[in-house]
């Protein structure tokens, strides 16, 4: 299991990990959670779902959202950025997207995720198009910033 295996990194290194989600809305937690021991690197995540819970909780720029929209590059890493920070973690994720069915548009398309991973060393993001149902999308964005994480713990 992914969650399992990203857990025994963290745990073998003593890292801490936090996370900021939107558009999961608490999948990644739940998974990293459902691990026992868990609590050993875990320090918590939140659900910015809301654009002002992401300026007012994770000090995410305004300025960036209005530019650039909560689906962006740009949010997923000040998210990520800001979670580690607010949590003092050795590693933050942060993710935002478009689980669909709506909310949609030409440029950003239902299953469009950006997750960015921040650490000590800096950021990473990565764009996302993942397809099928609302919860099939959330589940590959939770899977797939585990899998982020693992490929950066992997390079430290």
């Amino acid at each position: 299991m992914l969650a399992e295996e990203v857990g025994a990194m963290l745990r073998e290194r003593s890292e801490t990990l936090a996370v900021a989600e939107s558009c999961t809305g608490g999948g990644l937690g739940d998974m990293i959670t459902d691990i026992a021991g868990s609590s050993d690197y875990f320090l918590g995540g939140i659900v910015s779902y809301s654009n002002r819970a992401k300026v007012d909780i994770l000090g995410v720029s305004e300025e960036v959202l209005r530019l650039e929209g909560a689906v962006s590059e740009k949010v997923a890493i000040q998210m990520a950025e800001g979670v580690k920070n607010r949590f003092g973690s050795a590693y933050g994720i942060g993710i935002t997207g478009i689980a669909g069915p709506t909310g949609a548009t030409q440029n950003k398309p239902v299953g469009l995720v950006f997750i960015a991973v921040s650490s000590r060393s800096g950021f990473i993001c990565r764009e996302n198009h993942f397809s099928g149902s609302r919860t099939e999308v959330k589940d590959q964005a939770a899977i797939a910033a585990l899998d982020l994480l693992r490929s950066v713990l992997c390079r430290a």
